[in-house]
């Protein structure tokens, strides 16, 4: 595509000289921007990718797929349910539970709180609950005792083995009006899933227990429904409904975080957006720096078109004396981008250790951990889009140098 004489004359003009050297700092300063802008926006879009699979694997690891709540606050018979929901195509488990606000009391002082009341064997059996067990152990978790995050315990001072008073918010109506119901359980476990709404508002109960609290007697609240895959359980979504009937509603995983999904595409969009002017202005530098050095070159430029040099020749040594300072720029920026995405734990925690600050508050990312997740896709379209832009801001100089008339440009030397 280029001759060697063309790439001679690109790497010649590519040279600092000191003569040229204000060319050659626009020129550096161009490939610095095409850097810094390709790696910080494959940095910034692996972090959003990490955020979301890190925040959906929590979210799902937590709640089902699918949920079914009863409309009259009671699902009655449940275990005929969970059996037609089980005979679904594409369903992986079905899980009865009781779901219900409480308001903690310990040593004086009260906190709101979310309880999930499950089998014991189906918390067994939900990994991202029994494998973050940081005090106690899934033997700890039967009638009478609760499961809590690290953070609740932290903020309460509260640790294994210590009581626990729940009230409900539905009280027992005596002559002398309605008393709050209560009941004081034992911390038998202790969890920490690594998201903070988690770890600061759930509390896991046994299912008994909680039927005796909430005063449902032999019936739960709700279902959670797993599917074999997150895209299977759109389309299981309308046999689910078909078996519950018209007395519950069917709430699908996207449907319950709506907002939140569509806040983290926004973002990732809107970041997108922003960081690509970044590389848009190193890429007006290109020109810039380009328009510069075809008129310092102007004699050079009419001397090689008198020896012979085509049109031709001289659009292709500036466009690759242009692209080559864009190219350089995307690759370099690429590599540190993707080493930078790799490590980028290990380097918040530097960060931290060096400022002696939070830099990643889990109450305020909801993580314990910045993650990143490198998306091959997104990493080609980064250098795919860094590659036009530098190489289209070279056509217009180029052709201007091309066009260059050598009589006129001669005319005054």
């Amino acid at each position: 595509m280029f001759s060697p004489f063309e790439r001679m004359m690109a790497w010649r003009y590519l040279r600092a000289r000191k003569a040229e050297g204000f060319v050659s700092v626009i020129a550096t300063f161009s490939f610095l921007g095409i850097m810094l802008g390709v790696a910080t926006l494959i940095i910034v879009m692996s972090v959003m990718n990490g955020f979301r699979a890190e925040l959906v694997s929590r979210i799902l690891g937590l709640n089902g797929h699918l949920n079914v709540y009863s409309q009259s606050g009671a699902i009655d018979n449940y275990m005929s349910l969970v059996d037609r929901l089980e005979r679904i195509q594409g369903v992986e488990s079905v899980r009865p539970m009781i779901e219900g606000q409480v308001l903690i009391s310990v040593n004086g002082s009260a906190t709101g709180a979310l309880v999930r009341a499950v089998t014991r064997e189906d918390f067994a059996t939900k990994p991202i609950i029994s494998d973050s067990i940081v005090q106690g152990t899934l033997g700890s978790f039967k009638e009478q005792q609760v499961a809590i995050g690290i953070k609740l315990a932290e903020r309460l001072n509260l640790g294994v083995g210590d009581p626990i008073t729940l009230l409900a918010p539905k009280g027992k109506t005596t002559p002398f009006g309605t008393v709050p119901r209560s009941r004081t359980y034992t911390i038998g476990v202790i969890f920490d899933v690594g998201m903070y709404e988690y770890n600061n508002g759930f509390i896991f109960m046994d299912l008994p227990s909680a039927q005796q609290f909430f005063q449902l007697k032999n019936a739960v609240n709700a279902i959670e429904v797993m599917a074999y895959d997150t895209d299977v359980a759109a389309d299981i979504k309308d046999d689910v409904r078909s078996s519950v009937g018209g007395f519950a509603n069917v709430y699908d995983w996207r449907d319950a975080n709506k907002a939140f999904l569509n806040a983290l595409k926004v973002e990732r969009n809107v970041m997108f957006l922003i960081l690509t002017l970044i590389i848009l202005v190193a890429a007006f530098n290109i020109i810039s720096s380009m328009i510069m050095l075809v008129k310092d070159k102007g004699k050079d430029i009419a001397i090689l078109r008198t020896m012979g040099a085509t049109q031709s020749n001289v659009l292709k040594v500036f466009v690759l004396t242009g692209a080559s300072i864009g190219i350089a720029g995307t690759v370099f920026g690429a590599a540190l981008g993707i080493a930078f995405a790799s490590n980028i734990e290990t380097i918040r925690q530097f960060l931290e250790g060096l400022t002696n600050t939070d830099l990643f508050a889990d109450e305020i990312y909801f993580l314990s951990q910045l993650p990143a997740v490198i998306d091959m896709g997104d990493i080609v379209g980064v250098i795919v889009m860094a590659l036009v832009l530098s190489i289209g801001a070279t056509i217009y100089p180029a052709w201007r140098a091309s066009r260059l008339d050598p009589v006129e440009a001669l005319s005054y030397e």
